[in-house]
């Protein structure tokens, strides 16, 4: 019995905080030079981890950074 509790919390885990983090700074550092299939696939992977960027979400923010602007 606990070697499938361990096995449902790692499992969870992942698919709850680890993937979706990680694709969090994938897409921030693909998402303005993505050709249009990898930019599929990015739709795909925001599909398919949704609960786990929402739960994220609160804690994590990639808000563009302000421009320099020369004179």
């Amino acid at each position: 019995m606990p070697i499938a509790l361990l096995l449902y919390v790692i499992l969870g885990g992942t698919y709850l905080i680890v993937a979706p983090g990680a694709l969090y700074f994938y897409l921030k550092s693909r998402w303005y030079v993505a050709s249009s299939f990898e930019r599929a696939f990015m739709y795909f992977l925001v599909f398919f981890f949704f609960p786990g960027l929402i739960l994220l979400s609160p804690f994590l923010n990639f808000r563009p950074q302000p421009r320099q602007i020369e004179s």
